[in-house]
């Protein structure tokens, strides 16, 4: 059943500081989504206190992820959840409000016109706050070198916050992106100019997280690293069959809570 309605969705990971009132910023600025926390199995009980204070609204729910973590896993099985569930688009933010949820409206009037839509803090009217010089400059660079060695003519190709119209999220799912930490950001929108889709920015702030800690690592970096030079010589996958699509939305249904 396709219908016009949103899906907002932030994957967590001890994110118990920021649910409460990132959850309720999200409700009210998007009358009109549905919002829905994919959370990694935290250790700090982030999903039960979401359930817990926004259980009860129809328009809220979380996913408890168990296995193996990942931002990008967790972000797939939210783009199966919004193809599942008939809805038109899916806009994903990180839960720390360094994506500003004001800006919500902005990207899904943009979807109108495009398939992908992100956020970006490099395209003009863009920028960044509470950052050291020597993170901008590393920030910078990333994009660059991204850009150089795939040929995507996006100036932001890291953010995480953006929007993605129904077409967009089944041509991903299909194309199998496989990146597992932040990597998984570059290797959509490589994913999504291999296949046609219409890419947009529209222009944010970014601003550093208030609470919480960050889940940059090594082997993130390690892997935001390579991913460009994979996506440059990689094949074009095999999309996948009818049956395996519809094994994978079944374990989701299952998983699914709060609904």
């Amino acid at each position: 059943m396709n219908t016009d309605r949103t899906l907002i969705v932030v994957p967590t990971y001890n994110e118990r500081e920021n649910v409460a009132a990132l959850v309720a910023a999200l409700l009210e600025v998007a009358p009109a989504a549905d919002v829905m926390l994919i959370d990694d199995n935290s250790p700090d009980g982030t999903s039960a206190y979401a359930r817990e204070l926004f259980g009860a609204n129809p328009r809220f729910s979380v996913l408890r992820r168990e296995g193996a973590r990942g931002y990008g896993r967790s972000l797939v099985d939210g783009y199966r959840r919004a193809v599942e569930g008939g809805y038109a688009r899916l806009v994903q933010l990180d839960a720390d409000f360094s994506h500003d949820p004001a800006r919500i409206p902005a990207l899904v009037s943009a979807s109108l016109e495009a398939d992908v839509v992100i956020g970006s803090r490099y395209c003009a009217g863009g920028g960044i706050t509470n950052w050291p010089l020597s993170r901008r400059l590393l920030s910078r660079f990333a994009n660059r070198y991204v850009c150089r060695i795939t040929g995507l003519k996006v100036h932001d190709t890291t953010s995480g916050f953006r929007c993605y119209t129904r077409r967009a999220l089944r041509r991903l799912l299909e194309g199998r992106v496989a990146a597992e930490g932040y990597a998984f950001l570059v290797e959509a929108v490589f994913h999504a100019h291999r296949e046609g889709l219409a890419i947009a920015e529209v222009p944010i702030t970014f601003t550093d997280r208030r609470e919480g800690q960050s889940k940059m690592s090594r082997q993130v970096i390690f892997e935001s690293v390579l991913m460009p030079w994979r996506l440059r010589f990689a094949r074009r996958p095999a999309r996948p069959t009818e049956l395996e699509m519809g094994d994978e939305t079944g374990r989701l249904r299952d998983e699914a809570t709060g609904r």
